[in-house]
Protein backbone atom coordinates (compact mmCIF):
# COMPACT_ATOMS: atom_id res chain seq x y z
CA UNK A 1 0.00 0.00 0.00
CA UNK A 2 1.48 3.67 -0.57
CA UNK A 3 1.29 5.76 2.48
CA UNK A 4 0.90 9.52 1.88
CA UNK A 5 0.74 12.21 4.23
CA UNK A 6 -2.87 12.97 5.61
CA UNK A 7 -2.55 16.17 5.37
CA UNK A 8 -1.53 15.68 1.28
CA UNK A 9 -4.40 13.83 0.30
CA UNK A 10 -6.34 16.44 -0.52
CA UNK A 11 -3.53 17.56 -3.25
CA UNK A 12 -3.57 13.96 -4.61
CA UNK A 13 -5.95 12.93 -7.75
CA UNK A 14 -5.98 9.06 -9.81
CA UNK A 15 -4.21 10.83 -12.33
CA UNK A 16 -1.60 12.16 -10.71
CA UNK A 17 -0.60 8.71 -9.37
CA UNK A 18 -1.53 7.46 -13.21
CA UNK A 19 1.21 10.31 -14.27
CA UNK A 20 3.29 8.98 -11.00
CA UNK A 21 3.31 5.15 -12.29
CA UNK A 22 4.28 6.79 -16.18
CA UNK A 23 7.38 8.70 -14.80
CA UNK A 24 8.50 5.63 -12.76
CA UNK A 25 8.01 3.19 -15.82
CA UNK A 26 10.03 5.74 -17.82
CA UNK A 27 12.24 7.44 -16.27
CA UNK A 28 12.00 10.00 -18.64
CA UNK A 29 9.80 12.92 -18.59
CA UNK A 30 9.36 13.14 -22.69
CA UNK A 31 8.28 9.44 -22.83
CA UNK A 32 5.90 9.68 -19.44
CA UNK A 33 3.92 12.26 -21.56
CA UNK A 34 4.13 10.18 -24.42
CA UNK A 35 2.79 7.16 -22.32
CA UNK A 36 0.01 9.16 -20.73
CA UNK A 37 -1.63 11.25 -23.58
CA UNK A 38 -0.07 14.26 -21.84
CA UNK A 39 2.13 17.45 -23.11
CA UNK A 40 5.48 17.12 -21.99
CA UNK A 41 5.04 20.52 -19.64
CA UNK A 42 2.04 19.05 -17.94
CA UNK A 43 4.19 16.14 -17.07
CA UNK A 44 6.33 17.67 -15.42
CA UNK A 45 4.41 20.31 -13.87
CA UNK A 46 2.35 16.54 -12.39
CA UNK A 47 5.98 15.89 -11.24
CA UNK A 48 6.35 19.17 -9.64
CA UNK A 49 3.22 17.88 -7.81
CA UNK A 50 4.13 14.66 -6.98
CA UNK A 51 7.42 15.74 -5.50
CA UNK A 52 5.85 18.29 -3.33
CA UNK A 53 3.26 15.64 -2.30
CA UNK A 54 5.91 12.88 -1.55
CA UNK A 55 8.66 15.03 -0.34
CA UNK A 56 10.97 13.11 -2.34
CA UNK A 57 13.16 14.43 -5.81
CA UNK A 58 11.38 11.08 -7.31
CA UNK A 59 13.60 11.51 -10.51
CA UNK A 60 17.15 13.25 -10.34
CA UNK A 61 19.26 13.87 -13.31
CA UNK A 62 22.70 11.96 -13.28
CA UNK A 63 25.02 13.04 -16.66
CA UNK A 64 22.64 12.63 -19.47
CA UNK A 65 20.30 10.25 -17.49
CA UNK A 66 17.52 10.98 -15.07
CA UNK A 67 17.52 7.91 -12.42
CA UNK A 68 14.71 6.99 -9.91
CA UNK A 69 15.57 7.56 -6.27
CA UNK A 70 15.22 4.87 -3.69
CA UNK A 71 11.83 6.18 -2.40
CA UNK A 72 10.45 5.79 -6.60
CA UNK A 73 12.10 2.60 -6.55
CA UNK A 74 10.01 1.53 -3.63
CA UNK A 75 7.14 3.22 -5.12
CA UNK A 76 6.88 1.37 -7.85
CA UNK A 77 5.67 -2.49 -7.12
CA UNK A 78 3.15 -0.90 -4.48
CA UNK A 79 1.91 1.71 -6.99
CA UNK A 80 1.46 -0.69 -9.95
CA UNK A 81 -0.85 -2.68 -7.98
CA UNK A 82 -2.81 -0.59 -6.62
CA UNK A 83 -3.67 1.18 -9.63
CA UNK A 84 -4.73 -2.33 -10.87
CA UNK A 85 -6.92 -2.72 -7.94
CA UNK A 86 -8.59 0.99 -8.90
CA UNK A 87 -8.80 -0.45 -12.43
CA UNK A 88 -10.34 -3.04 -11.52
CA UNK A 89 -13.45 -1.24 -9.77
CA UNK A 90 -14.56 0.08 -13.62
CA UNK A 91 -14.07 -2.54 -15.29
CA UNK A 92 -17.58 -3.71 -17.76
CA UNK A 93 -18.66 -6.21 -18.53
CA UNK A 94 -16.41 -8.55 -20.91
CA UNK A 95 -16.29 -8.39 -24.27
CA UNK A 96 -17.64 -11.91 -25.97
CA UNK A 97 -15.25 -12.13 -28.90
CA UNK A 98 -16.91 -14.68 -30.27
CA UNK A 99 -20.27 -13.13 -30.46
CA UNK A 100 -19.34 -9.75 -31.25
CA UNK A 101 -20.16 -7.58 -34.25
CA UNK A 102 -18.19 -4.66 -33.30
CA UNK A 103 -16.16 -2.09 -35.90
CA UNK A 104 -12.76 -1.13 -35.17
CA UNK A 105 -11.25 1.97 -36.64
CA UNK A 106 -7.22 1.66 -36.81
CA UNK A 107 -5.10 4.20 -38.50
CA UNK A 108 -1.66 2.94 -40.14
CA UNK A 109 0.60 3.18 -43.06
CA UNK A 110 0.86 1.10 -45.74
CA UNK A 111 3.96 -1.12 -44.02
CA UNK A 112 1.73 -1.51 -40.85
CA UNK A 113 -0.79 -2.67 -42.94
CA UNK A 114 1.36 -5.40 -44.72
CA UNK A 115 3.12 -6.40 -41.94
CA UNK A 116 0.84 -6.85 -38.91
CA UNK A 117 -2.71 -7.18 -41.06
CA UNK A 118 -2.49 -11.01 -42.10
CA UNK A 119 -1.07 -12.37 -38.74
CA UNK A 120 -3.58 -10.19 -36.65
CA UNK A 121 -6.71 -11.49 -38.85
CA UNK A 122 -5.90 -14.49 -38.56
CA UNK A 123 -6.27 -14.21 -35.21
CA UNK A 124 -9.45 -11.90 -35.07
CA UNK A 125 -10.75 -14.56 -37.68
CA UNK A 126 -10.57 -17.90 -35.42
CA UNK A 127 -11.57 -15.37 -32.16
CA UNK A 128 -13.78 -13.73 -33.41
CA UNK A 129 -15.36 -14.61 -37.35
CA UNK A 130 -17.77 -11.17 -37.14
CA UNK A 131 -15.86 -8.43 -35.61
CA UNK A 132 -15.12 -6.07 -38.53
CA UNK A 133 -11.74 -4.37 -38.71
CA UNK A 134 -11.63 -0.79 -41.06
CA UNK A 135 -8.16 0.52 -41.53
CA UNK A 136 -7.82 3.93 -42.52
CA UNK A 137 -5.01 5.83 -44.46
CA UNK A 138 -2.33 7.18 -41.73
CA UNK A 139 -2.56 10.76 -40.77
CA UNK A 140 0.46 12.55 -39.09
CA UNK A 141 -0.15 13.98 -35.70
CA UNK A 142 0.02 17.65 -37.33
CA UNK A 143 -3.35 16.59 -39.66
CA UNK A 144 -4.79 14.29 -36.99
CA UNK A 145 -7.78 16.58 -35.00
CA UNK A 146 -10.18 15.64 -32.24
CA UNK A 147 -12.69 15.34 -34.45
CA UNK A 148 -11.44 12.36 -36.79
CA UNK A 149 -9.52 11.07 -33.48
CA UNK A 150 -12.97 10.57 -31.66
CA UNK A 151 -13.12 7.93 -34.43
CA UNK A 152 -10.00 6.08 -34.17
CA UNK A 153 -9.64 2.81 -31.59
CA UNK A 154 -6.09 1.95 -32.71
CA UNK A 155 -3.04 4.51 -34.60
CA UNK A 156 0.36 2.35 -35.71
CA UNK A 157 3.26 4.56 -36.18
CA UNK A 158 6.79 5.56 -35.23
CA UNK A 159 7.27 7.50 -32.32
CA UNK A 160 5.11 10.50 -32.70
CA UNK A 161 2.71 11.73 -30.33
CA UNK A 162 -0.84 11.93 -30.27
CA UNK A 163 -2.84 13.98 -28.15
CA UNK A 164 -5.13 12.04 -25.62
CA UNK A 165 -3.49 8.73 -26.62
CA UNK A 166 -1.72 6.04 -24.40
CA UNK A 167 1.77 4.28 -26.57
CA UNK A 168 2.81 0.64 -26.31
CA UNK A 169 5.89 -0.82 -28.34
CA UNK A 170 5.20 -2.95 -30.80
CA UNK A 171 8.48 -3.90 -32.78
CA UNK A 172 11.73 -2.43 -33.76
CA UNK A 173 13.27 -2.57 -37.17
CA UNK A 174 16.25 -1.42 -38.73
CA UNK A 175 16.40 0.09 -42.39
CA UNK A 176 17.97 -1.17 -45.67
CA UNK A 177 17.73 -0.75 -49.45
CA UNK A 178 15.80 -2.55 -51.51
CA UNK A 179 17.20 -3.14 -55.25
CA UNK A 180 15.72 -5.92 -57.75
CA UNK A 181 17.38 -9.15 -58.19
CA UNK A 182 20.23 -8.21 -61.36
CA UNK A 183 20.49 -4.97 -60.25
CA UNK A 184 23.80 -3.66 -62.27
CA UNK A 185 25.19 -1.94 -59.05
CA UNK A 186 23.36 -4.29 -56.21
CA UNK A 187 25.92 -5.35 -53.78
CA UNK A 188 27.85 -2.33 -54.37
CA UNK A 189 25.30 0.05 -52.92
CA UNK A 190 27.01 -0.14 -49.39
CA UNK A 191 29.46 1.70 -50.17
CA UNK A 192 29.29 5.34 -49.90
CA UNK A 193 30.01 6.15 -53.30
CA UNK A 194 27.95 3.92 -54.99
CA UNK A 195 25.01 4.88 -52.62
CA UNK A 196 25.35 8.40 -53.31
CA UNK A 197 25.90 8.12 -57.30
CA UNK A 198 22.81 5.87 -57.56
CA UNK A 199 19.02 7.04 -58.03
CA UNK A 200 17.04 7.09 -55.62
CA UNK A 201 12.92 6.39 -54.61
CA UNK A 202 11.68 8.63 -51.61
CA UNK A 203 8.59 8.24 -49.51
CA UNK A 204 6.90 11.30 -48.37
CA UNK A 205 3.83 9.87 -46.28
CA UNK A 206 1.09 12.38 -45.57
CA UNK A 207 2.02 14.82 -42.79
CA UNK A 208 5.08 14.85 -43.24
CA UNK A 209 7.45 17.55 -44.98
CA UNK A 210 9.96 14.94 -46.42
CA UNK A 211 11.07 11.59 -46.17
CA UNK A 212 12.22 10.49 -42.78
CA UNK A 213 15.70 8.48 -43.85
CA UNK A 214 16.34 12.07 -45.92
CA UNK A 215 15.47 14.05 -42.79
CA UNK A 216 18.42 11.76 -40.67
CA UNK A 217 20.69 12.22 -44.04
CA UNK A 218 20.80 15.89 -43.70
CA UNK A 219 21.78 15.55 -39.87
CA UNK A 220 24.41 13.55 -41.19
CA UNK A 221 25.53 16.38 -44.23
CA UNK A 222 24.43 13.41 -46.51
CA UNK A 223 22.42 14.54 -49.56
CA UNK A 224 21.22 11.53 -51.64
CA UNK A 225 19.70 11.65 -55.46
CA UNK A 226 15.86 11.47 -55.33
CA UNK A 227 14.58 10.93 -58.80
CA UNK A 228 11.03 9.51 -57.74
CA UNK A 229 8.74 10.59 -54.17
CA UNK A 230 5.88 8.53 -54.10
CA UNK A 231 3.67 8.92 -50.90
CA UNK A 232 3.91 4.77 -49.52
CA UNK A 233 6.26 1.93 -48.84
CA UNK A 234 4.57 -0.42 -51.02
CA UNK A 235 4.64 2.17 -54.06
CA UNK A 236 8.54 2.36 -53.65
CA UNK A 237 8.98 -1.42 -53.51
CA UNK A 238 7.16 -1.90 -56.35
CA UNK A 239 9.16 0.47 -58.29
CA UNK A 240 12.33 -0.69 -57.09
CA UNK A 241 11.86 -4.44 -58.16
CA UNK A 242 11.09 -3.12 -61.91
CA UNK A 243 13.71 -0.39 -62.27
CA UNK A 244 16.83 0.38 -61.09
CA UNK A 245 15.81 2.94 -58.22
CA UNK A 246 16.77 1.92 -54.81
CA UNK A 247 14.41 2.49 -52.37
CA UNK A 248 15.73 2.86 -48.40
CA UNK A 249 12.98 1.57 -46.43
CA UNK A 250 12.62 -0.56 -43.40
CA UNK A 251 14.02 -4.17 -43.59
CA UNK A 252 10.98 -6.20 -42.20
CA UNK A 253 8.89 -4.98 -45.44
CA UNK A 254 11.88 -5.60 -47.99
CA UNK A 255 12.00 -9.22 -46.48
CA UNK A 256 8.06 -9.72 -46.12
CA UNK A 257 7.92 -8.79 -50.77
CA UNK A 258 11.28 -10.02 -51.09
CA UNK A 259 10.03 -13.47 -52.87
CA UNK A 260 7.42 -11.96 -54.10
CA UNK A 261 8.87 -9.05 -56.06
CA UNK A 262 12.20 -10.31 -56.59
CA UNK A 263 13.89 -7.81 -54.22
CA UNK A 264 17.25 -8.07 -52.81
CA UNK A 265 18.72 -5.96 -49.07
CA UNK A 266 21.50 -4.63 -48.93
CA UNK A 267 22.97 -3.00 -45.75
CA UNK A 268 23.46 0.58 -46.42
CA UNK A 269 26.79 2.76 -46.13
CA UNK A 270 24.85 5.08 -43.72
CA UNK A 271 22.68 3.35 -40.60
CA UNK A 272 19.75 5.14 -38.76
CA UNK A 273 19.77 2.61 -36.20
CA UNK A 274 16.92 0.79 -34.95
CA UNK A 275 13.25 2.13 -35.45
CA UNK A 276 10.31 1.66 -32.97
CA UNK A 277 6.92 1.19 -34.29
CA UNK A 278 3.88 1.52 -31.38
CA UNK A 279 0.50 1.18 -31.04
CA UNK A 280 -1.41 4.19 -29.76
CA UNK A 281 -4.92 3.59 -28.19
CA UNK A 282 -6.99 6.25 -26.90
CA UNK A 283 -7.38 7.30 -23.09
CA UNK A 284 -11.19 7.33 -23.45
CA UNK A 285 -10.87 3.48 -24.15
CA UNK A 286 -8.33 2.70 -21.65
CA UNK A 287 -10.60 0.15 -19.61
CA UNK A 288 -12.59 -0.69 -22.38
CA UNK A 289 -12.84 -4.37 -22.76
CA UNK A 290 -13.16 -4.98 -26.65
CA UNK A 291 -10.28 -2.12 -27.29
CA UNK A 292 -8.30 -4.07 -24.42
CA UNK A 293 -9.30 -7.60 -26.46
CA UNK A 294 -7.87 -5.91 -29.40
CA UNK A 295 -4.88 -3.89 -27.67
CA UNK A 296 -3.82 -7.74 -26.79
CA UNK A 297 -3.73 -9.67 -30.30
CA UNK A 298 -1.91 -6.46 -31.65
CA UNK A 299 0.91 -6.45 -29.05
CA UNK A 300 1.27 -10.23 -29.38
CA UNK A 301 1.69 -9.82 -32.81
CA UNK A 302 4.02 -7.48 -32.22
CA UNK A 303 5.63 -10.14 -30.47
CA UNK A 304 5.72 -12.68 -32.48
CA UNK A 305 7.79 -10.36 -35.44
CA UNK A 306 10.04 -9.66 -32.82
CA UNK A 307 10.83 -12.95 -32.01
CA UNK A 308 11.46 -13.34 -35.99
CA UNK A 309 13.82 -10.68 -36.31
CA UNK A 310 17.45 -12.67 -36.17
CA UNK A 311 15.57 -14.67 -38.72
CA UNK A 312 16.04 -11.84 -41.08
CA UNK A 313 18.75 -11.37 -43.73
Amino acid sequence: MIFIHLMNLKTLDLNLLTALDALLRETNVSRAALRIGLSQPATSHALQRLRDIFGDPLLVRTGVRMELTPRALALRAPLAQALDQVRGLFVPDDFDAARSERQFRLMMPDLAVELLMPPLMAKVTRLAPNVRIDVVPWRGPAIFHAEFARTIDLVISIGNAFKGFHRQLLYTDSDALAVRRGHPVGARLKRREAFLAARHVGVIIRGNAEDLIDTWLHSKGVERHISLVVPGYLEALHVAARTDLVAFVPRRLIAALSKQLGLVAVTPPFDPGMDEQFMFHPTRAQMDPGSIWLRRLMLETGRELEQARRKLP
